[in-house]
């Protein structure tokens, strides 16, 4: 199965109204980034263990970790959760980069140091949310 085909699969797994709002955000994000890297990520870790929500990868970075391994990952993800959506923005080195630069002008959101949690599209100004997507993928590894 292509990655894009998993991707659909995923995405016809959501609620009606999660299933659009998810392709929404899918489109958007592939139409900024056409040429970015696209993933698909089942939540599973190498023994099949569930151990996040699936989610849609976009762009590339490597993780380091203090062991000295390191592994690519994707720099944006989208996800469906229990209460509505999530967007992933991976890797910044500011773990208050999201806070400072969203505040209270990304909408009824919650975010923590990497992730945006909206129960729809609806509750966010999604100007801000392309910013800050726009502002991952633009940053050296």
């Amino acid at each position: 199965m292509t990655t894009e085909d998993q991707i659909g699969a995923y995405i016809a797994t959501q609620e009606v109204a999660k299933q659009a709002e998810l392709q929404a955000l899918h489109s958007q994000i592939l139409h900024m980034f056409p040429q970015c890297k696209v993933w698909f990520n089942d939540g599973k870790d190498n023994p099949g263990k569930v151990v996040s929500n699936p989610s849609i990868g976009y762009g590339a970075y490597t993780i380091r970790y203090a062991n000295g391994t390191s592994k690519e990952f994707f720099r944006v993800g989208i996800s469906g959760n229990k209460s509505g959506l999530s967007v992933y923005i991976m890797g910044l080195a500011d773990k208050k980069h999201l806070e400072n630069a969203m505040g209270s002008s990304i909408g009824k959101a919650t975010v923590s140091g990497y992730c945006i949690k909206f129960k729809s599209v609806k509750d966010i100004n999604l100007d801000v949310l392309y910013s800050e997507i726009k502002y991952r993928m633009s940053l050296p590894n």
